[in-house]
């Protein structure tokens, strides 16, 4: 009997859900699709899918920027992550904030969950050319930079394979339709599926401990 026991603690700890969290605005919040439509409910499904078990919450909020985000990163904690996806700056960005400040507050939120012993994954965002080439050079040079200091993953463009694709946004031309949401899923699954596959042992390794 006590073999048996022994042996289902492992299987027991490999089934307790990965949580992640997804920070963001109105992208990963789901504007203008029904919530099961929206990034986070999506990503659920596909990781589901494929093996994964996984529970993803929507910590998204139309309109924030990243300063945003950095105000309500306690809140969306509460949900105790092991891993949190941010996707801010797009915001800021659209509002031509100084790229000093988008990349402070990405810091902040990268070094707290370093403190906590959340991992994250980065996904980076690409200003308006319209801003000018100094802008946007600076802009867009936040995420790979923040990336590697961090030794965090990033995931370049959130909105690669769907930006400029009428047919895959929404009349605005800016928020993607519940397709162009499943471009962006498939697109950041490699990446996800190798994180989650790191996390997993430390996750199970810390539900088996001081189990005999």
């Amino acid at each position: 009997m006590l073999f048996l026991c022994c042996g289902l603690n492992p299987l027991r700890a490999e089934t307790t859900p990965i949580r992640i969290v997804v920070l963001g605005d109105s992208l990963t919040a789901g504007y203008g699709l029904p919530q099961q439509a929206a990034f986070p409910a999506q990503l659920e499904i596909a990781l589901q899918g494929r093996g994964h078990k996984v529970k993803v919450f929507n910590a998204g909020v139309s309109g924030d920027t990243s300063f945003g985000g950095l105000s309500r990163l306690d809140w969306a904690l509460t949900d105790q992550p092991d891993l949190v996806i941010i996707e801010l700056g797009a915001n800021d960005a659209l509002r031509g904030l100084q790229p000093i400040q988008t990349r402070q507050n990405l810091d902040t939120i990268l070094h707290r969950l370093k403190q906590k012993n959340i991992r994250a994954v980065l996904a980076g965002m690409k200003a308006p050319r319209n801003l000018g080439e100094a802008y946007y050079n600076s802009f867009d040079s936040i995420y790979p930079e923040l990336a590697q200091q961090h030794q965090v993953p990033l995931y370049p463009f959130f909105l690669d394979g769907v930006a400029g694709i009428p047919e895959l946004n929404q009349p605005d031309g800016i928020h993607p339709t519940m397709i162009g949401v499943n471009v962006i899923v498939d697109k950041m699954l490699p990446l996800l599926e190798e994180v989650l596959e790191e996390i997993a042992p430390e996750k199970n390794k810390g539900k088996n401990k001081g189990k005999k």
